[in-house]
């Protein structure tokens, strides 16, 4: 176990270092049979230590010291609906949020395994941590890989957690290509 606590704390400061995170936002979990480690709440993604991460079983039920991230309820619903989903990473990246935010969609790129609709799914806005986002993120989430949170952030999964943080990065770039974009089709031809 401690070398799969080891890989979120790597995971946690690559994703902080791309900054897909900032200050103490983003959530990242692994599962490992009926026990999942998550990160904690109230603290920066960057430099976490083993003592940090918070075991907690599929009821929520805290098996270490700690305390797990707000969103625990949610990373475990996922899990509860998706059995193939060993991983998820939760950021708040500048562009894709921006996306998150905005009245636009976020188009699904290739790049990054099959292109199932044209965009990437979003839900409506829930307050963070609440049983209303779990039940959302679960539900909406279906058997896509990628889910925009209205005016909050981005969840990635997959059955590992570097194909999930690569994942988070490509969602990022694609929304930074896609922002740029719109910039300039809105400026206008000097000609």
């Amino acid at each position: 176990m401690r070398k799969n606590i080891a890989e979120i704390i790597d995971i946690s400061n690559e994703v902080y270092e791309k900054g897909l995170v900032s200050g103490k936002a983003g959530n990242i979990s692994a599962r490992f049979g009926d026990v999942v480690a998550i990160t904690p709440t109230l603290k920066s993604l960057y430099n976490l230590s083993q003592e940090d991460i918070v075991l907690v079983d599929m009821d929520a039920n805290v098996l270490t010291k700690g305390k797990p991230s707000s969103e625990v309820n949610m990373h475990l619903e996922i899990y509860k609906r998706r059995p193939d989903v060993q991983a998820i990473v939760h950021t708040h990246s500048p562009y894709a949020t921006g996306f998150a935010f905005s009245n636009k969609k976020l188009k699904r790129l290739e790049g990054f395994g099959a292109i199932k609709s044209q965009y990437l799914l979003d839900i409506e806005y829930e307050k963070p941590g609440s049983d209303e986002l779990a039940k959302s993120a679960g539900e909406g989430l279906g058997d896509e890989d990628v889910l925009i949170l209205k005016n909050h952030g981005v969840i990635c999964v997959s059955d590992s957690l570097k194909e999930a943080m690569l994942l988070a990065v490509f969602v990022e770039e694609t929304a930074k290509t896609q922002f740029i974009t719109h910039m300039l089709n809105s400026v206008e031809d000097g000609d």
